[in-house]
């Protein structure tokens, strides 16, 4: 079961306990900014007619990153609601073949003494995870993009690390960024929390993803909301700089 709540005007934040996703409001349209696990649909289905929205509404999934945990939805949105799924030209060979693993500095399993790494692995599967489709039809994107046919105007901030297409995506006149993976409040391996970057777990480049956090020092914002964790109510510059001084782990 997915909490549901409303962090920015007419962008509602979707939790199921391991992973954020949220969608975009813009007149009667509607953009999902990433789409948890594949359970995540019913959510999405189960909330529509509370938001006084119908399936037909969403036009677009714009993918933060290829993780299995943020593409969960997308295939079914690209057939059942005849949504376009976008992502960034590097994540499109995972985006399409899900059971491919993305690469990562350390195993999670060098992990598993950690209760939250044992609840994230369990909570995936239970989420369907290794059921995930691929996506048989995407749109990519490139840096600085504005994506003007997406419902929301997202600008794309290439933030590479995570993974190697990882991007965060601004919507400057709502003042949110949505941050994805490159900023987390809480650490899905480890537990921690505040601003920081994602265990090496499952990042492939720790020292980009470090460095790829300079890119939200001229964002304008107020609400930097992320794949993992709490909303942080405050510029991207400074949750940049708390997650810096974080460091890896």
């Amino acid at each position: 079961m997915s909490y549901v709540d409303e962090v920015a005007s007419g962008v509602h934040r979707y939790d199921d306990g391991i992973v954020n996703w949220y969608l975009v409001e813009d007149g009667g349209r509607l953009t999902a900014v990433d789409a948890g696990f594949p359970n995540s649909w019913s959510a999405l289905t189960d909330s529509l007619p509370k938001l006084g929205r119908t399936l037909s509404d969403l036009e677009a999934v714009i993918l933060t990153h290829a993780h299995v945990d943020h593409i969960g939805f997308a295939e079914q949105a690209r057939k059942e609601a005849g949504a376009a799924i976008y992502v960034h030209e590097l994540d499109a060979k995972l985006v399409g073949s899900p059971t491919t693993i993305a690469k990562s500095e350390r195993s999670p399993f060098r992990y598993v003494n950690h209760a939250t790494t044992r609840k994230l692995l369990l909570g995936a599967t239970l989420a369907r995870a290794p059921l995930a489709k691929g996506v048989k039809e995407l749109r990519r994107f490139a840096d600085g993009d504005v994506l003007e046919d997406v419902p929301g105007r997202p600008t794309v901030v290439h933030t590479p690390g995570h993974t190697d297409g990882h991007c965060a995506f601004h919507l400057p006149d709502r003042g949110v960024v949505f941050a994805g993976d490159a900023i987390v409040t809480r650490d899905p391996y480890i537990g921690a929390t505040g601003p920081q970057t994602v265990s090496a777990a499952a990042t492939k480049d720790t020292r980009q993803a470090l460095a790829s956090l300079d890119r939200f020092d001229g964002l304008e914002a107020s609400i930097v909301l992320t794949g993992h964790g709490e909303p942080w109510r405050g510029t991207p510059a400074e949750a940049a700089r708390r997650a810096r001084e974080a460091g890896a782990s």
